[in-house]
C-alpha cells in the first residue's frame, strides 16, 4: 500500500509541507467566497483537566496553573504602582492531548520520515529539524468540507441518533454515499480539508469519556489509502482520538493508515475535533462547505500542535 500510494519527490527533495502544497492562493480565494452569513464555529474540544487522556505514552490532560490572581491584587503585594493588578497563568500539556494536528514528523514508516528521509535525521532530541509544525503556521486556510458520515450512514448501521458504532470501518464507498446524500456542496476538490463527523464525540458528551482515548471507535478503514491519495486533499480531521477505525482491521496492526498517510502521502491528520455545532448548521441549511482556518501554534520543532479550527459560513 505504501509503494502504491506515495508522494515522495512530488514537490521536490527538499519539501517540508506535503499535501499542504495543494493549498495555493487561488484555493484560498475560492474558500473566502464561501462566507455568506458571517457565522463562525469553533471545531475545538475543551483543553482542561477533565479531558480524555489517561496517561498512555505520557499523554496527560492539560495542567492549568495560576501564577498571579485577584487575591494577590487585593492584597496589593504584586509590586505594581497606583493600585493596578493583574492575573497570569501557564499551562503544561502534551501537544496532542486535545484537538490537534499531527505534523509530518509524527509517524515513520520502517525508519523513514516524510519524503523518504531517515527518521533519525529528521526528528532528534531537539525536535523535528525539517518538518516541524511551525512550517504550517500560515498555510492552513482553505475550503473545508464537512462529511457527516454519522448522520448519513447511522440508520443503516443500526443507529438512529446520527452516530456510528465503535468499530465501524468507513470505506470510500461510505464517503461517496455521504457526498451523494449531502449534495453538491460536499464535492471534494483538490486542496480541501475534510472534516469527518462519526458522532463518537457526541456520544462522549452524553456518556462520559470512557475509552475515547485509544479504545474502540468508528474511523477510516485502511482501504481508504487510495482515496486519500487520489483525492488530493490537503488534510482530513475526525472527531475521534485516532482518526482510523479501532480496533484496527488486521492482526498485530497499530494505526496502519497513519503509517501510509503521514510518512508516505505527507498528509496532515487532525484528531479530536468537535464538529457538532457546525454539523447541526450544515444539516439545517444544506451547505456543507465553508472557509476553514486551522493554524497550528508555531512551536519550533514540534511534531504536532493544539489547534482551535474555525469554520466560517
Amino acid at each position: 500500500m505504501a509503494a502504491a500510494h506515495n508522494n515522495w519527490g512530488r514537490w521536490g527533495p527538499d519539501d517540508v509541507l506535503g499535501t499542504l502544497n495543494f493549498i495555493d492562493e487561488a484555493k484560498r480565494v475560492e474558500a473566502a467566497r464561501l462566507v455568506r452569513t458571517g457565522q463562525t464555529f469553533s471545531l475545538s474540544q475543551p483543553f482542561n483537566t477533565d479531558g480524555p487522556q489517561k496517561g498512555w505514552r505520557r499523554r496527560i490532560n492539560p495542567v492549568h496553573t495560576m501564577t498571579d490572581t485577584g487575591t494577590e491584587a487585593e492584597f496589593g503585594n504584586q509590586g505594581f504602582p497606583h493600585g493596578i493588578g493583574g492575573a497570569d497563568d501557564f499551562i503544561a500539556m502534551p501537544l496532542q492531548c486535545s484537538t490537534q494536528w499531527d505534523g509530518l514528523g509524527h509517524i515513520f514508516d520502517r525508519g523513514k520520515a516524510w519524503n523518504g528521509r531517515r527518521a533519525g535525521q529528521v526528528v532528534t532530541s531537539e525536535g523535528d529539524q525539517l518538518t516541524g509544525i511551525q512550517t504550517a503556521a500560515a498555510r492552513i486556510v482553505t475550503r473545508g468540507v464537512l462529511l457527516d458520515v454519522g448522520r448519513a450512514l447511522g440508520p443503516g448501521a443500526g443507529s438512529d441518533d446520527g452516530e456510528l458504532p465503535d468499530g465501524f470501518a468507513i470505506t470510500a464507498e461510505h464517503i461517496e454515499a455521504t457526498i451523494e446524500k449531502q449534495g453538491p456542496s460536499s464535492e471534494i476538490r483538490r486542496g480541501d480539508i475534510v472534516v469527518l463527523r462519526t458522532g463518537q464525540y457526541a456520544r462522549t458528551l452524553r456518556q462520559g469519556w470512557g475509552d475515547y482515548a485509544g479504545g474502540p471507535a468508528p474511523g477510516l478503514s485502511f482501504s481508504m489509502a487510495p482515496w486519500l491519495h487520489r483525492s488530493e486533499i490537503a488534510g482530513i480531521a475526525t472527531d475521534t482520538w485516532g482518526f482510523e477505525v479501532r480496533p484496527n482491521e488486521f492482526d498485530t496492526a497499530f494505526q496502519p493508515l497513519h503509517q501510509i498517510a503521514i510518512p508516505n502521502l505527507g498528509l496532515y491528520l487532525g484528531e479530536m475535533w468537535d464538529p457538532e455545532q457546525l454539523a447541526a448548521s450544515c444539516a439545517a441549511d444544506g451547505q456543507y462547505d465553508f472557509l476553514l482556518t486551522a493554524a497550528p501554534l508555531p512551536i519550533t520543532g514540534a511534531v504536532g500542535s493544539p489547534v482551535n479550527p474555525i469554520a466560517l459560513k
